[in-house]
């Protein structure tokens, strides 16, 4: 069979006019420019465990072209290797710079930190964008390993790719793939930018054609993959329970949070990901509020010795960067760090379990918060000063701890030589609403063993996701 391949090999080399292949003993292909016994990039990455859609292999695109279709293909795709412009370079650097996940969180992130509006929400915004983009991923994995179709250089020596060629199979385009699936999200939450991140997701996708390391019909099927995984992520969010109106009441009486309209209360009838219900780590009840405890703590909070430095801090982990962006930033230095940035489905992995993590960690502090609508300090002893404005819902537990603690635990599961020091990253973040003013050192608490929890029940998930 070995002997036939290599045979077949060599007549589709002539066929094609390209230079024969030599690495057989890796690598062999077929008489219709399909690749056999390649191990390449993540080879099993189609089975692993999808978020929205049944599985990867539910979503399988057609079969490539034939040869002959093929033949044209590879005309076209050396003309436009040739043709490229200054501006189609830089294209093709940009789309280029990490994985096809990387520039759509980092669109999202530079939005945060701008102050562009992205929803009331943004973590929901990252949450079904990464979703969709993993699916995707996964999807398109599965059918590049099921028809291991060639890239376009080993059919044809004739082009000249301008890019390193990515080892694993051409079919379907993982770039216009993961493009796709998170314009369409994109434009679901913020339509009236629908077109212009509907361009984006082409210029993604065609630049890998343009860099002369797929086919055109790699990009179309990408595009279609993405499209239809995104609208069953579309579907998953409009039922996520986000839209119900809250129609309760704020409760009055000792030890009780005074305010109106609280912001965030919806969130209790929201359907976590992976945790069983809202309430599955609820933390027990905090003590009254005139309890030595409290009394202590509340104390504690106003006599803290701020300094330029604690000052400082809380300040900034309550800046755009503080409260969304930071995890990502640390996942992309590492990502680069360590070499994964052209790893499509590991990257993708990384930033749907940081943002799927956050998503439930909201779900299950607004359930306790709005469990016992806990008093805040400053309204229990006046002669409290915030550095900040403060967030206008109860006290118990601290959202911040909870949201830190959960993304710093994930991310120490995912990037284990830096665990020691993302913990110690999530911990300040926590303490910080402290030394700001605004939560009790149990609130803290709480919140940091609700987010650990959470997370755990996630790194549960992931230890069984297949990518192992």
């Amino acid at each position: 069979m070995t002997r036939i391949l290599i045979v077949m090999m060599l007549i589709s080399s002539l066929a094609f006019g390209q230079t024969a292949v030599t690495d057989t003993a890796a690598i062999a292909y077929d008489g219709q420019g399909l690749m056999r016994g390649k191990k390449g990039i993540e080879p099993n990455a189609g089975q692993w465990k999808t978020w929205v859609i049944p599985s990867g292999k539910d979503y399988r695109v057609p079969a490539p072209p034939g040869r002959f279709e093929s033949r044209a293909e590879l005309r076209q795709v050396a003309e436009l290797v040739n043709q490229n412009t200054d501006e189609h370079k830089q294209q093709i650097a940009y789309w280029d710079a990490g994985a096809p996940a990387y520039r759509w969180m980092d669109l999202i992130n530079a939005r945060v930190m701008a102050g562009t509006p992205t929803t009331a929400f943004p973590h929901r915004v990252y949450n079904y964008v990464a979703l969709a983009m993993y699916d995707a991923t996964v999807a398109t994995w599965e059918s590049k390993y099921h028809y291991s179709r060639q890239r376009p250089s080993e059919s044809d020596s004739r082009v000249k790719p301008v890019l390193e060629v990515p080892d694993s199979p051409s079919y379907p385009s993982e770039h216009a793939a993961a493009a796709q699936a998170a314009a369409t999200v994109l434009a679901h939450f913020l339509p009236n930018e629908a077109q212009a991140f509907q361009t984006m997701a082409e210029q993604a996708g065609w630049s890998r054609v343009r860099a002369g390391v797929q086919y055109p019909s790699d990009y179309y099927a990408g595009l279609d993959l993405g499209k239809k995984v995104a609208e069953a992520v579309i579907a998953k969010a409009n039922m996520d329970g986000s839209s119900i109106p809250w129609t309760g009441s704020v409760p009055t009486g000792p030890c009780k949070w005074v305010g109106t309209n609280p912001g965030n209360v919806g969130a209790v009838s929201w359907t976590p990901l992976v945790l069983t219900t809202a309430s599955q780590f609820r933390p027990a009840p905090p003590p009254p509020c005139d309890s030595a405890q409290v009394q202590a703590e509340t104390l504690a909070v106003r006599n803290f010795p701020r300094t330029f430095n604690t000052t400082s801090k809380a300040f900034y982990w309550q800046t755009p960067d503080g409260l969304q962006q930071w995890p990502y930033r640390f996942a992309d230095k590492w990502i680069a760090e360590d070499k994964l940035d052209h790893n499509a489905p590991r990257v993708a992995r990384i930033y749907a379990l940081l943002a799927a993590v956050y998503f439930d960690a909201f779900i299950a502090s607004q359930d306790a918060k709005f469990s016992f609508w806990y008093i805040r300090p400053h309204q229990l002893d006046p002669l409290i000063t915030p550095v900040f404005a403060v967030p206008n819902f109860p006290s118990y537990p601290s959202n911040h701890s909870t949201f830190s603690a959960a993304r710093a635990e994930m991310l120490a599961h995912l990037f284990p030589t830096r665990a020691d020091f993302i913990r110690a990253v999530g911990k300040e973040a926590g303490d910080s609403r402290i030394w700001g003013g605004i939560h009790y050192e149990m609130d803290n608490v709480a919140g940091v063993t609700l987010g650990k929890s959470v997370a755990q029940a996630f790194i549960t998930r992931a230890q069984n996701d297949g990518s192992q």
